[in-house]
């Protein structure tokens, strides 16, 4: 039986929109599954209005697909979407961080580096899912430092295709090591002030999670009913 998500408080869209966001990026509704109104609603217990509202947002930032005839879909990309999506993400994020070691504040490098503490006791812990919201707000938080609206906006949109990709690449243990201590290199850069060097952790950091998606796609980890394809 499909385990209830109980929403407190008031049924909003943009509520039933972070419940669906955290299903989505951590497989509970998998790549290429239809989103089925009926069935969340009764687990969201919303109606369909609040439902179609978020099912739109989530549309708009890329977490799904609204295809003809077919409604919403969950996200699913190829090899070469993969790609293409992490060669101009590793980009965006190697700017993010030179401009924010140019741009950050003393109380945003504070908070960067709570952040990081957190997620560290959640490693500690093994709890992945409150490790990956921590190491996405860690993310966010330096292409905000940056400054630069556009650059938000545009990271914003392409990394939204690929969180769920980015939350399966951790349930590796080394792997997860590995991007633990490559955060805590982000964290010592932007104490330094070091532009180029941040930027170079974030592009080799991206590359690595590129690999990683990669691996599990063509080993059938990720669409295992693609795996003999």
């Amino acid at each position: 039986m499909a385990q209830v998500v109980q929403i407190h408080g008031l049924a909003l869209h943009d509520q039933v929109a972070a419940r669906l966001r955290t299903m989505l990026i951590e497989g509970s509704i998998p790549p290429g599954a239809k989103l089925n109104e009926r069935e969340l609603c009764e687990r969201l217990h919303v109606s369909r209005t609040p439902l179609r509202e978020a099912i739109k947002l989530l549309g708009a930032e890329g977490l799904v697909d609204l295809l003809p005839n077919r409604g919403a879909v969950a996200v699913r990309l190829d090899e070469a979407d993969v790609e293409h999506t992490f060669e101009v993400l590793a980009t965006l994020e190697g700017l993010s961080g030179e401009l924010a070691a140019q741009r950050i504040t003393d109380e945003e490098r504070s908070e960067i580096r709570a952040l990081h503490y957190e997620m560290l006791a959640c490693h500690a812990r093994r709890d992945l899912s409150g490790y990956y919201r921590l190491n996405a707000r860690i993310h966010r938080a330096i292409n905000d430092a940056a400054k630069n609206p556009v650059l938000a906006s545009t990271y914003a949109s392409v990394n939204a295709r690929v969180q769920s990709l980015r939350f399966r690449t951790n349930q590796d243990e080394k792997k997860w090591k590995r991007a633990v201590q490559e955060h805590g290199a982000m964290v010592d850069a932007l104490d330094a002030h070091d532009a180029g060097g941040l930027r170079g952790i974030l592009i080799e950091h991206l590359h690595r999670k590129r690999d990683s998606v990669l691996a599990l796609l063509r080993a059938g980890e990720i669409y295992p009913d693609a795996a003999a394809g």
